[in-house]
């Protein structure tokens, strides 16, 4: 369908849109038309990722005389495979209607692993040997050397890929690709699709990938630096996105890491050696480059990770004299490796600041800031001019380099803890140096001051108000939209005991309770005898799993359960997980019916779908508070009450339920889907926790069902299931629309708040 939002024509690939979805662009509008950031929740199956692609890509079209681009994040291959998808048949359905002036180009990008297509190279087991295979092939001087001697290997797709390139032809004609498709056509062509991707992302409309690329300044320093101020860049799924900045500029360092990075010393200093011997003009030439400063980079194909957290102005910098030197570099290095030896081995926790920690440097091994914060950019590099191509080597020795610029760098906003141990199992010496980051802003900030428009979205934004803190922005626009339904196919309900009217809690004085582990047991089989298909569990952690399962077992309970249904348990081996899950769905589809065992933490919470059969009950057993002990998460606590004022309980409490909010949305996926939500802790009856779940949660979370025992919620599982069961209009009752076709918009007025009246 295709119609008219305010100045901006829409073309929208489906014949009806959710009202919601027509609310969702009108904001997602004003945002764009205000070049400003904007904060929008919209509930999960509802089809965000579509209005979001249809808005921008027709905001580009009415607006030819200033086009925009659009970079779209997301956290997994498989959620970006999905999107471009969906913008494939969005694109294939602009071409019909508007012409050929809606041709445009839209690429997925993601790493080696996933796009090379020599079959050599991406055999190797992991992506960092993937990426060290590639460059033993595509270094300049490999290629150098394979021109006088042919038996030198290189990559024949990166040559004919080069020599496209050279002749001005390595282009990609107008289309959307997925990586698939990417991977096909660099072998019809014989081109590498991976350099391909990477050359294209500069001319392309749209570019889809993973958030990596635009947070971690290591990342984003090749891939996103030449990207023009006229972009909109969408971070879908964003719940988590203060995390994901942290964990990009946190580094911790083990006994191993060290005892790794001075292996990489020694072989560094004997090619220093024989380079000394054999072509000492290349050392001298680094040494002139590094006296007009960092900037002066070797040309060509032989990009590395670049900087963790240097600013442009300092890459201009001259790097300081008693660094400058090869030999006279890795001595400050080996020293600094000392240093961290010594620290390691302490009996005790030790937590500094980051100007403590320098300090401790420049008076124990006399080296200063300024040495500290140009370590990563010279060990690239001593690298490039030795001409080190096995990277994946030297990961022990750039994990030091990174966590030296970073300390020499950032004066607050990180702390530097030492443990000796882990607390759960201290009787094992684990030593680890943790620099750990608590300030989310920091690696957004470039983002929200480059792009004239970010939009932070997902299912779980609640309460919404807390994210402009947590990141420290101004959204011109933040909005959380409810769900329009024609029938109630969402059944939240909180239970707060069992059967026998014991309270249930995996509150820690709670949680080992046989009361409370029997209740538990008993809500579940109850719960499979009279729910068909698929039932989902999550559970606070795996340790908390493993416990209630064998409990379960040695009372028999497990075997009743399997009665009814099949079960299969989630671990931390992803290979195991994908069997049980594809064994899961066998069992649903076959009609045995089956229940899944998952971790509010883990992999399964986050990216896999229970739609239709596969989910028609989540419980969610207890709340999944994080390690509350763990000592990164205490500093990252006192450092968020001192500098935005945000109290601990709310902040573990805001945590614990958006992540309790992302397990039980996995159930529906559409509107003609249905489910039950089971909420299993007395804890959950309180306001102040339920008041921080989505709006479109609680809408449908009735008093009645706020206080329950496992009898009434087994009862009020078949009263829905019988409601279900029944035949229903699909597009509503009069004045209770839930799909809208081209003539109701067209007949529709907007009411004073936004709402939509027919």
């Amino acid at each position: 369908m295709k119609f008219q939002l305010e100045d901006v024509t829409v073309y929208f690939p489906y014949d009806n849109i959710y009202p919601e979805q027509y609310q969702y662009m009108l904001e997602l509008k004003r945002a764009l038309d205000a070049k400003g950031h904007c904060l929008l929740e919209m509930p999960t199956g509802t089809g965000k990722t579509i209005a979001l692609l249809s808005l921008i890509t027709s905001y580009r079209l009415s607006k030819p005389s200033n086009p925009i681009k659009l970079i779209y994040c997301t956290r997994t291959v498989h959620e970006m495979e999905k999107t471009l998808a969906e913008l494939k048949l969005l694109y294939n359905y602009q071409l019909n209607e508007f012409g050929p002036g809606a041709r445009m180009l839209a690429i997925g990008l993601s790493s080696r692993k996933n796009l090379c297509v020599n079959p050599n190279v991406v055999s190797a087991e992991n992506r960092d040997s993937v990426d060290a295979a590639c460059r033993k092939l595509t270094a300049s001087w490999v290629r150098a050397i394979a021109v006088e001697n042919p038996n030198v290997p290189t990559c024949p797709f990166f040559e004919n890929y080069d020599a496209a390139d050279k002749a001005g032809t390595s282009t990609l004609p107008a289309g959307v690709y997925t990586l698939q498709e990417l991977r096909l056509y660099g072998k019809e062509k014989g081109w590498c699709p991976y350099f391909l991707a990477r050359h294209m992302v500069q001319q392309a409309n749209v570019v889809v990938y993973s958030y990596q690329y635009l947070l971690d300044p290591k990342v984003a320093g090749i891939i996103s630096k030449e990207m023009e101020r006229e972009c909109v860049v969408v971070f879908d799924e964003a719940h988590n996105i203060d995390n994901v900045c942290i964990e990009a500029l946190s580094v911790s360092v083990r006994k191993q890491t060290l005892e790794g990075a001075t292996r990489n010393l020694s072989r560094m200093s004997q090619e220093i050696e024989r380079l000394k011997d054999t072509d000492a003009g290349r050392l001298r030439a680094e040494y002139s480059r590094l006296v007009e400063g960092l900037a002066q980079r070797l040309p060509g194909q032989d990009v590395w990770l670049a900087n963790p957290a240097l600013p442009d102005d300092i890459m201009k910098e001259a790097v300081p004299g008693n660094i400058r030197k090869a030999e006279h570099f890795l001595s400050v290095l080996r020293r600094f490796v000392q240093y961290l030896k010594g620290r390691l081995e302490t009996d005790n926790v030790e937590k500094e600041g980051p100007v403590a920690f320098v300090a401790s440097i420049n008076t124990q091994v006399g080296i200063d800031q300024k040495m500290l914060k140009f370590c990563y950019d010279r060990l690239h590099s001593l690298m490039l001019t030795l001409e080190i191509t096995d990277t994946d080597e030297f990961l022990h020795i750039q994990t030091v380099c990174d966590l030296a610029t970073l300390v020499g760098t950032y004066s607050r906003g990180f702390s530097i803890i030492i443990e000796p141990f882990d607390e759960r199992m201290p009787h094992i010496p684990d030593p680890v140096l943790q620099l750990t980051c608590h300030d989310a802003s920091l690696a957004i900030k470039p983002v929200f001051e480059r792009f004239q428009s970010v939009v932070i979205t997902s299912g779980t934004l609640s309460p919404i108000d807390l994210y402009p803190r947590l990141l420290n922005f101004n959204p011109v626009v933040s909005r959380s939209f409810k769900m329009s339904l024609t029938r109630d196919c969402i059944c939240p309900m909180v239970l707060t005991r069992g059967s026998d009217q014991l309270p249930v809690s995996t509150k820690y004085d709670l949680r080992s309770d046989p009361g409370v582990e029997k209740n538990y047991g008993k809500l579940l089989l109850e719960m499979v005898s009279v729910v068909p298909d698929g039932v989902v569990c999550f559970f606070v952690s795996y340790s908390y799993m493993d416990g209630i399962v064998n409990s379960w077992h040695e009372s028999g309970i497990l075997k009743d359960i399997m009665q009814h249904k099949l079960v299969f348990i989630e671990t931390q081996d992803v290979v195991e997980t994908t069997l049980a899950l594809d064994n899961y769905r066998r069992a649903c589809d076959s009609g045995r019916g089956a229940v899944f065992f998952s971790v509010a933490r883990g992999k399964v919470a986050e990216g896999i779908d229970f739609d239709r059969h596969y989910g028609r009950l989540v419980i969610m057993f207890g709340v999944p508070f994080q390690y509350t002990l763990s000592r990164i998460l205490l500093a990252r606590l006192e450092y968020l009450r001192e500098t935005f004022q945000i109290k601990e309980g709310d902040f573990l409490t805001f945590d614990a339920l958006r992540q309790a909010a992302q397990c039980v949305g996995r159930v529906i996926r559409s509107k003609a889907d249905y489910g039950m939500m089971i909420f299993a802790d007395k804890r959950y009856s309180r306001h102040d926790k339920r008041s921080k779940l989505p709006g479109w949660i609680l809408s449908h979370l009735r008093d009645a069902h706020l206080n329950l025992s496992t009898d009434m919620a087994v009862y009020i599982a078949k009263e829905f299931l019988r409601k279900m069961a029944q035949p229903y209009d699909k597009n509503g009752a009069l004045g209770k629309r839930t799909l809208l076709s081209q003539e109701d918009l067209e007949n529709m007025v907007t009411g004073p708040d936004g709402e939509m009246l027919l």
